[in-house]
């Protein structure tokens, strides 16, 4: 009986309106070129290295392997979110259907995921790297390689699934402005009536795996990394140690600062309006700058363009 009443009381939302970064109708189109720019330097940046990175042989080492999948994700993390967010801008009505509005929660759930344990497992390659040198052709073998940048995609597939999963099972009636530029997992929740203490559970404890895990093992690693930096007596030996870390701590503090900043904060303190900005640095920005900070403090990057550079001249 309750089911029956539950059915005939409310109407199934079949569409969202995607309430965008912005209400102000003059700054639609400036946001529009401003992140047109952004998507393009994103798809050129991220493309580009999986491509120098495949074509240059002295590339071929796993710290540059897991630099071109980081580079991968990062290009579909980002295709993901900004075309539609693109089309929103010019658009007079925001809408997105219901099936994909799912699909789009799917694949930056993947995309996310990957991406924090992408940035995990390039921390461990740096400690490998750096803590046992002699070693690290035997422990980072092609097998390994593979088989770590497997369980990356597995978790964030996982992770993915139990999410959308567990959405497609909350009832959603009237409400149907989505608080957000895309369909993510707290401003559908809102629109929820029906009980959500499943996905809030799920939220949780992948979240805590996703978020801490991750942490645990880049953290853990940098401080192998210092303490055999600072057993280094010469001060070149330091300074070049220290430079191919850099450009990683660079990225992960970019990433995990932002995405701390929209999911870790209580909900009577979390506001989505902040949200948002903190989203855009994490969905849009952040893929853009990762290609750009490995690319220009990294001297073998740079020969490798230029290599590649003067090859395209001689054809």
């Amino acid at each position: 009986m309750q089911i029956r009443e539950l059915e005939t009381n409310h109407s199934t939302v079949t569409e969202f309106i995607l309430a965008g970064l912005t209400n102000r109708p003059e700054l639609q189109l400036p946001l529009f070129l401003l992140f047109l720019a952004i998507y393009l330097v994103t798809v050129v940046g991220n493309l580009g290295m999986v491509i120098l990175i495949g074509l240059s042989s002295h590339l071929h080492t796993p710290m540059y392997y897991f630099l071109s999948c980081l580079s991968f994700i990062d290009l579909c993390h980002s295709t993901t979110i900004t075309p539609k967010m693109l089309v929103n801008f010019i658009g007079e009505k925001n809408i997105i259907s219901y099936p994909e509005c799912m699909t789009q929660l799917y694949f930056f759930s993947i995309f996310v995921i990957a991406d924090c344990y992408m940035l995990a497992v390039m921390a461990y390659d740096r400690y490998v790297a750096i803590c046992s040198p002699l070693l690290y052709n035997v422990i980072m073998s092609p097998q390994i390689c593979s088989g770590l940048v497997s369980v990356v995609y597995i978790m964030g597939l996982l992770g993915a699934t139990a999410h959308t999963g567990c959405m497609l099972r909350v009832f959603f009636c009237k409400k149907n402005v989505i608080n957000h530029y895309f369909c993510d997992l707290l401003p559908l929740l809102k629109l929820s009536c029906s009980s959500t203490y499943i996905n809030e559970a799920m939220m949780l404890f992948f979240g805590s795996l996703n978020i801490f895990a991750p942490v645990v093992t880049i953290v853990s690693s940098y401080v192998f990394i210092i303490a055999s930096i600072l057993r280094i007596r010469s001060t070149e030996g330091r300074s070049k140690a220290f430079s191919t870390c850099s450009s990683h701590i660079m990225a992960v503090s970019l990433f995990y600062g932002s995405t701390a900043f929209m999911y870790l904060q209580p909900s009577s303190v979390s506001s989505m309006d902040q949200g948002k900005v903190s989203s855009v640095f994490y969905t849009i920005v952040i893929p853009m700058l990762n290609p750009l900070i490995y690319s220009l403090r990294n001297k073998d990057v740079k020969v490798a363009l230029r290599k590649i550079l003067k090859r395209s001249k001689f054809w």
